[in-house]
């Protein structure tokens, strides 16, 4: 009895101070509590007055403009009636000791803000201002810097679907032109014999003819110049102009070209409209002359200077050799490249004509930089390099050719910097700061 007795006594205690502690106890605000984050609702406020580029165009109007009164209203619109502002837009120039923030116009709903303000900052850029890249060329600090692209109006193109050899060139001269010190087209297969020959085609001071890059817009087929390349490069034996090919590898050798070959299986055709007017391929593209798996063969024997030999043994890869080269991603390298140089291929691309990782040791070559992910035993796209001297970019697509991959190719393998012109112009940027404070309620 005693004991439960004692028990309601100290359940008595407990329940009184328990009483007489919340009777004087201050409990602190909701606000307190959970506190609103002023900085985020400043900045979100901030962006969502600009969504439309609205508030990039006001700020920069002049102070009497009515423009002034509507950001007002939609300042007022946007934050919750409890909260109070201060938006301030500075101009912002260039000063001998660094950047100088004038203030051009306030807005504001209230005297003070209080103690318990948060502010963001949020920098515009006018609309009349631009921004300049300034590609660094190749060959600049070192020898080389020549793109020469083949645009050869006496030849005719084979797997490149959709397109011409011609726009082709076109469109590679647009897009890489700004990265090298001299871009030239190469017009005939006339001019193309004097740049195998080592003569300059152009009378341009900057270009050079050795450690060049030559790009073959021409897919499957490469055109060949009529007289000494037509007669020295045919094997009669063989009934093949396979030791043409074998005598590009030995000129790409030579001079150190990077020869880029953008679709397909290279140089499978040998083109002229003029010397094979009477030759047709087996679609009826006349001006051309097959020479088959023979010519890829006898152009890595000529960039490893090898002997010449006649192989026409097939070794690019197909769909019934590996099905994953139906779909092949992009390498890390490009996909960096992609967001370096602000070039977007597609992620993933068809590769039936993939070359075999052998070739690698069988004709001393190492990749410099992979275009499209290895798959197994192929190679779908990669810039190699000879261990002597000479490269060759190879990319395996089927039918359709990418030129944002060739691009992509040879931006990976050179690497040129980007120069971004910096933004210092006076009157051309405003910074607005949003302070907010709450008032009322608990």
């Amino acid at each position: 009895m005693m004991r439960t007795i004692e028990v309601f006594l100290v359940i008595i205690i407990i329940t009184g101070a328990f009483i007489i502690a919340s009777f004087f106890a201050v409990l602190p605000s909701p606000r307190q509590i959970s506190p609103l984050n002023l900085r985020r609702l400043a900045l979100t406020t901030l962006q969502t007055l600009d969504a439309d580029y609205s508030l990039s165009e006001i700020v920069f109007k002049n102070s009497s403009d009515p423009s002034w009164s509507e950001l007002q209203i939609a300042l007022s619109a946007c934050l919750p009636p409890n909260i109070v502002y201060n938006l301030t837009v500075y101009d912002v120039r260039s000063g001998s000791s660094g950047e100088l923030y004038i203030p051009i116009k306030s807005l504001s709903n209230a005297e003070n803000l209080g103690i318990g303000s948060d502010a963001a900052s949020y920098l515009v850029a006018s609309s009349n201002v631009t921004f300049n890249v300034i590609p660094e060329k190749i060959g600049e600090h070192g020898s080389g810097g020549t793109l020469y692209i083949l645009d050869c109006s006496d030849a005719n193109g084979w797997w490149i679907t959709g397109y011409t050899a011609q726009s082709l060139a076109q469109d590679l001269y647009n897009l890489l032109s700004p990265y090298f010190q001299a871009t030239i087209m190469i017009q005939n297969t006339t001019e193309l014999g004097l740049l195998l020959n080592g003569t300059k085609v152009s009378n341009l001071p900057s270009e050079n003819v050795t450690n060049a890059v030559i790009i073959n817009t021409f897919g499957e087929a490469v055109p060949i110049p009529a007289g000494y390349y037509a007669t020295q490069g045919y094997d009669s034996v063989h009934q093949s102009y396979a030791k043409y090919s074998y005598m590009l590898g030995q000129k790409v050798r030579e001079y150190n070209w990077t020869w880029v070959s953008i679709v397909g299986y290279p140089l499978y055709y040998v083109s002229n409209t003029a010397l094979f007017s009477g030759e047709q391929n087996s679609w009826g593209i006349y001006g051309m002359k097959l020479v088959g798996a023979a010519g890829l063969n006898a152009f890595l024997e000529g960039l490893d200077n090898q002997k010449y030999s006649y192989d026409d043994n097939w070794i690019t890869g197909d769909p019934n050799d590996d099905p994953q080269l139906a779909s092949v991603p992009l390498s890390s390298e490009a996909i960096y490249s992609c967001n370096y140089y602000g070039i977007y291929p597609s992620a993933y691309h068809t590769a039936t004509r993939a070359l075999p990782s052998s070739i690698k040791s069988i004709y001393h070559l190492s990749v410099i930089s992979y275009i499209l992910e290895p798959v197994g035993n192929w190679i779908p796209g990669a810039v190699f390099r000879n261990s002597v001297l000479g490269s060759f970019l190879a990319l395996g697509l089927t039918r359709t050719p990418d030129i944002r991959l060739t691009a992509l190719g040879l931006l990976s393998y050179y690497k040129p910097r980007l120069y971004r012109s910096e933004y210092t112009a006076s009157g051309t940027s405003r910074l607005v700061i949003l302070q907010l404070g709450q008032v009322g309620g608990v």
